[in-house]
């Protein structure tokens, strides 16, 4: 019940954004009608997405959807932002009402600005950071190694074979010893991946991959996520314990299945003389970490945001919601993701790839 005036929130912004785009559009009631109508069925389309009718459709088909409803929930949040500054600016009369009533200027200013934010917001998407980070320890090592560590790909109808095949190409150029991934590889089903045959693509890494689950993977369903990562070459860590380059990897089960281990369960399998990295997808109970004696966590999970000023939420729900922390002995890096759910946009954040190299002191 706590929930339901959450999930009422679109609805009552995409009825505040069709009683505005009514209003200021300066054309007959038809037109108007079916501008409103349009731009509620786009909005209305991310159902079909969410419930994975779209697995159904044909490829082109769905891909368009999943394109457009994603686009739609975003564009209608900065639709609201924009009209609630107008109305704010109207009440204490700043502008006048007849600037949002039948108002052709401003109904081309409104569209303009929205659009040129999209655009660039997607072009920024596509630029993808490369972060670096040095990670040092006392404890033994073979020899300094290198590390490459993304998260949160969301590899479906959005995010397709082509756009992969440059991430791998990316990660590749790093020459890393061992590749990382945080947990959310598949978006929300693996029907597009199977279709694309995207595991090849990612067979082409040529160093030892190792994730965690995200939650994700438990919407697409784990075992078909199992199946998929097996036949790509990545080696699925949940709640277990690898050891590569003289170092532990420990992959969490994501939270979402409530009966996964503790992390003192999982660290009592590891070797408390090799320096320990922890990849959890979801970046929670940073304290339990710390007390466990990990050396290194690598999270993913909350996109920072993915657009202002839903990163300024994420902020205030998450200890760290992105980029490096540490407490005590430990160290913590929150990832914004490489890839993205949902619409293809970044305004205010960025989506990026971690560089890394751990060394003795």
């Amino acid at each position: 019940m706590r929930m339901f005036p959450l999930l009422l929130l679109p609805f009552i912004g995409l009825a505040y954004t069709l009683w505005h785009i009514w209003c200021v559009l300066p054309i007959e009631n038809i037109w108007r009608g079916i501008i409103v109508f349009l731009c509620a069925l786009m909005f209305l389309s991310i159902f079909l997405v969410l419930s994975r009718t779209i697995d159904r459709m044909p490829m082109t088909v769905a891909t368009t959807i999943y394109n457009v409803g994603c686009s739609a929930l975003f564009v209608m949040l900065y639709a609201v932002m924009v009209f609630a500054l107008l109305d704010i600016a109207r009440i204490v009369h700043i502008i006048p009402k007849s600037f949002l009533y039948g108002n052709g200027y401003t109904a081309i200013g409104i569209t303009v600005l929205i659009a040129v934010i999209f655009i660039c917001g997607n072009i920024h998407y596509y630029n993808k950071k490369r972060q670096t980070l040095e990670l040092y320890t006392e404890k033994p090592l073979e020899k300094d190694v290198r590390m490459v560590m993304i998260s949160d790909l969301h590899l479906g109808y959005h995010n397709r074979r082509k756009e992969l095949a440059r991430w791998v190409d990316l990660i590749n150029s790093e020459h890393p010893d061992i590749i990382l991934i945080a947990g959310d590889i598949i978006d929300r089903g693996v029907r597009p991946l199977l279709v694309e045959d995207m595991a090849v693509e990612l067979r082409r890494l040529d160093a030892p991959v190792y994730a965690c689950p995200g939650n994700h993977e438990y919407y697409t369903g784990i075992k078909e996520a199992e199946k998929f990562f097996n036949a790509a070459g990545i080696t699925l860590l949940r709640d277990s314990v690898a050891e590569a380059s003289g170092i532990c990897i420990i992959g969490r089960d994501d939270r979402t299945n409530s009966h996964r281990k503790s992390i003192g369960q999982i660290m009592s399998m590891t070797d408390k003389d090799r320096y320990t990295i922890v990849l959890d997808h979801q970046p929670f109970n940073l304290e339990q970490i710390e007390s466990a004696g990990v050396d290194f966590q690598f999270s993913g999970h909350t996109h920072h945001g993915q657009v202002f000023p839903i990163s300024s939420i994420t902020d205030l729900i998450y200890e760290n919601a992105y980029g490096k922390s540490q407490r005590g002995n430990t160290l913590f890096y929150v990832s914004s993701g490489l890839g993205i759910w949902g619409g293809k946009y970044r305004i205010g954040t960025c989506s990026e790839y971690v560089v890394t190299t751990l060394k003795n002191r």
